[in-house]
């Protein structure tokens, strides 16, 4: 209750800088979520030590291409990875290094957490 006795509104300022803060975080809840693989975090892993060919992760990771291409069709629309011509191959890389970052950390946490 507010001083005059009024119930307080659902819309009050503070209410509503939260709602606005919150909403700022979703473009990092989009990245989360591109991120939420395995696979698609063995890619970024494998990226982080530089641009390779779908062929290159397919043979690294061992899955098929197709699955291979499927995530990182993911990733390119999170804007995680970008895709450039090498000769007749198309090489993908990460868009920055902040994302690895990101990476490493939850896979080093997650270890630390496990063991």
């Amino acid at each position: 209750m507010s001083p005059d006795g009024a119930a307080p509104s659902a819309l009050t300022p503070t209410a509503t800088a939260s709602a606005a803060e919150v909403a700022t975080y979703a473009p990092a809840a989009e990245l989360l979520r591109a991120l939420a693989s395995p696979l698609r975090i063995a890619i970024v892993m494998r990226l982080d030590d530089g641009a390779q060919c779908v062929h290159e992760l397919v043979d690294a990771l061992g899955v098929p291409q197709p699955l291979v291409s499927q995530h990182l069709r993911v990733l390119r629309a999170a804007d995680v990875v970008t895709s450039h011509r090498r000769g007749r191959e198309v090489a993908y890389s990460l868009t920055d290094s902040h994302v690895a970052h990101v990476v490493r950390d939850a896979v080093a946490h997650s270890a630390h957490s496990s063991g």
